[in-house]
């Protein structure tokens, strides 16, 4: 660290008392709980006696106990999404559930998969995959960047709804944006593509654990996934795939085990081949219950008091950053979640801002800089083709406003830097 740094760099924030349930690195400023989450302590030791269990006799952990703790998780997490219990199918994270979801889609030569250009690079890579082994092809609707404060969810809606065609067979709609930040009106858009004759796949990766009130029965989508290891606070490789019941038949998954050809009498073939993939540590998916728990005992008012309490947070921080460096909103704040991007002043060099090269650990040299000299860890993007960059924030109730002032203390100094 050089001299000046040292000179004007504060004392990193102390954390507030719940960042105790979590076991961060205390040295770290960690505002980045959007890429991978984070679970609480006492999650972790619930995963660790289910696995205790299951090394105890894996035999009847397996054969006798499974399917029960399945259907126990099931029935905890649809009446957290408000959905039936049978309708749910548990994988290791949502890029997986996208890609069972269009797989099993009966695609043929001449459709047309819908996606936008705020998607997942993982799940458009898993569009482009399935799309070109069935002679169909990918449409990428183009949003408006930033999105118009006074209309920002119509602009998406039309944006989306004007890349569809007669063509088009299944939308893949993120609930909320992972590169962005943005909560995308997806109540409205599955209702308008339903009425073109369009299955609607949402990618709702952040969405549990951040929406308030998410709803299955309301929303209504033909499939659904998501991550519960991110804002449900469960251990790493818990998801779901919604299914709705119309689609269940025939719907299997990617890898078939001896459950394929072992139906259960009064079971669904849909439950009993996803309920077992062949031998795998099922320990992170049966403790999503005991997420739901500790997040929901956070905060007096349970998880919407979580929920609420991180969304006032981001936009507390949304708001000082933006105004403290002059940044354009890139979008109203009524589309803003949990997690915010804000846009940072072109790179000094006036070259575009990469995403991930080989030759550097992150995508711009201002998040190292951020992590090493300021022991911050966020997100820096670049806008594809552009000198354009953002820099995302996320917020949980680990962390506290005086960590984003930080934030803006360490910004303010690398990007007066920059321009020097």
């Amino acid at each position: 660290m050089t001299t000046s740094h040292a000179l004007s760099r504060p004392a990193i924030p102390a954390r507030p008392p719940l960042a105790s349930h979590w076991a961060h690195d205390p040295s770290i400023v960690f505002l980045n709980h959007g890429s991978f989450g984070g679970c609480p302590k006492e999650v972790l030791a619930a995963q660790d006696a289910l696995r205790a269990r299951m090394e105890a006799e894996p035999v009847r952990f397996f054969v006798e106990e499974l399917q029960v703790r399945m259907d126990e998780t099931r029935e905890a997490v649809a009446g957290f999404i408000d959905c039936d219990w049978d309708d749910l199918a548990f994988l290791p994270n949502a890029t997986t559930g996208v890609a069972v979801a269009l797989d099993n889609i009966d695609l043929k030569p001449g459709d047309e998969i819908l996606v936008n250009d705020h998607e997942y690079p993982a799940c458009l890579n898993n569009a482009r995959r399935i799309a070109e082994r069935a002679g169909a092809k990918v449409v990428v609707a183009k949003l408006p960047w930033p999105l118009p404060l006074d209309r920002g969810e119509q602009s998406v809606i039309d944006a989306i709804l004007a890349g569809a065609s007669t063509r088009t067979r299944v939308a893949l709609i993120s609930h909320v944006t992972s590169p962005s930040g943005l909560v995308l009106p997806v109540e409205k858009l599955v209702a308008e593509l339903r009425a073109r004759g369009v299955l609607t796949l949402v990618d709702g990766a952040h969405a549990p654990g951040m929406i308030d009130g998410l709803s299955m029965r309301r929303l209504d989508p033909d499939f659904y996934t998501a991550n519960c290891h991110k804002w449900v606070c469960s251990p790493k490789g818990s998801a779901f795939l919604y299914v709705k019941k119309t689609h269940q038949e025939g719907f299997r998954p990617l890898v078939l085990s001896n459950n394929a050809e072992l139906p259960k009498a009064g079971r669904s073939q849909f439950l009993t081949e996803f309920d077992y993939i062949g031998t795998s540590d099922y320990s992170a998916i049966l403790a999503i219950p005991a997420a739901i728990r500790s997040m929901s005992g956070m905060l007096p008012g349970g998880f919407s008091a979580v929920m609420r309490h991180n969304r006032d947070l981001t936009l507390r921080a949304r708001r000082l950053l933006t105004d403290a460096i002059r940044s354009t909103p890139v979008a109203p704040e009524s589309m803003i979640g949990s997690i915010s991007s804000i846009f940072l002043p072109p790179r000094g060099d006036g070259a575009p801002a990469s995403t991930r090269p080989p030759t550097s650990r992150y995508g711009d040299s201002l998040q190292e800089r951020l992590i090493d000299q300021w022991h911050i860890q966020v997100p820096v993007w670049g806008v594809p083709g552009t000198p354009q960059r953002v820099l995302r924030i996320s917020a949980q109730v680990y962390n506290s406003f005086e960590q984003y002032e930080y934030l803006l203390h360490a910004l303010r100094h690398e990007l007066a830097a920059e321009r020097r």
